[in-house]
């Protein structure tokens, strides 16, 4: 019998002791409940850690009777795996990548443009604001709650070949791109070649040779090691494209009301104690590459910009795309 994606997932799950009936939020006999939440980065990332300070949060404002047991670095697999996941309830609580959601969530493909945003202070405040929570909303109807917006921004572009300072420079390389349209659209139209791959495949990739760069931010590049391997980074910043934070719908409405509310006021709270260990974070992991050798490169960013002006084009041709791309340039 031929085996989905979706049916090893759950057998994965269930080797775990996490089948669909047990890692839903039903509460046993003694009255407690535990989310299980997923996440591709390590441990000690600044993602992973906000969610386990949520568990503590939730324990220690319910007495213990609310908590989250983690699964990190991808032990259920690829970010598209845990939100098919969520979705199906055999996980409640993941954090993944905007650029993952871009193809089922057409409004989140604004979080995801190039150039759209002038830098992190400006993400900050949108997502921060009634833009954000618009946008968090988007995901109810197809069985996701939105629960908070986390950083991983700016991303920038790094290969194995050569520095790169112009888009003339990217011309013939391969360059790994997360599975959205936006950014595959986006690298091509910079003159590389988009190569579409999971996370947790560009090191090897990277090694040989499949691809010849990526682009990410300065704790992923770091994390996962590929600056051993790829050692010029180009400081494009052509995109501010954060993580979102998601839970089961599922799990969530078997919650009471009061717990619900809960759930969203502790996510809402872990963001800025993310931050202050994101922004923390991404100047450790500079400092490391940098120690190690990597060539960093300035770029003519407005020269990046003007390539991608038909991609934005495209895809601001939709009215109510459009619409939200003039709230978020208004946003100070």
């Amino acid at each position: 019998m031929m085996l989905s994606r979706r049916t090893l997932g759950l057998a994965g799950l269930s080797g775990l002791g996490l089948g669909l009936a047990g890692c839903t939020p039903r509460a046993p006999a003694n009255g407690v409940t535990v989310f299980n939440a997923v996440d591709v980065h390590p441990a000690d990332y600044p993602t992973v850690n906000a969610v386990r300070w949520m568990g503590e949060e939730l324990g220690r404002l319910t007495d213990g009777r609310l908590g989250i047991r983690q699964y990190p670095a991808g032990q259920l697999g690829t970010e598209d795996d845990s939100i098919g996941l969520a979705r199906h309830q055999a996980v409640d609580i993941c954090r993944v990548a905007v650029a993952a959601l871009n193809n089922a969530f057409p409004e989140t493909r604004l979080l995801a443009l190039p150039y759209v945003y002038r830098d992190v202070g400006h993400v900050r405040a949108v997502v921060d604001g009634d833009i954000g929570s618009d946008l968090l909303n988007v995901f109810e109807g197809r069985g996701l709650i939105g629960l908070a917006y986390y950083d991983a921004a700016p991303r920038c572009f790094y290969n194995v070949r050569h520095p790169v300072t112009e888009p003339g420079q990217m011309r013939g390389l391969k360059m790994r791109a997360p599975q959205s349209d936006i950014f595959l659209d986006s690298i091509r139209a910079m003159g590389a070649n988009p190569t579409p791959l999971t996370f947790g495949a560009v090191f090897s990739s990277l090694q040989t040779h499949l691809i010849d760069g990526a682009e990410n931010n300065w704790p992923s590049y770091q994390s996962s090691r590929q600056f051993e391997v790829a050692r010029y980074w180009s400081q494009t910043e052509h995109s501010f494209s954060p993580d979102a934070l998601l839970m089961s719908k599922a799990s969530f409405d078997r919650l009471t009301p009061a717990d619900r509310e809960l759930v969203r006021d502790v996510a809402r709270r872990s963001v800025p104690l993310m931050r202050v260990e994101w922004d923390q974070r991404e100047a450790g992991a500079r400092e490391t590459v940098l120690a190690a050798g990597v060539q960093v490169a300035q770029v003519d960013k407005a020269a990046f910009a003007a390539t991608v002006r038909p991609v934005l084009d495209k895809y601001l041709s939709e009215p109510r795309l459009r619409a939200l791309h003039e709230r978020i340039a208004a946003v100070a």
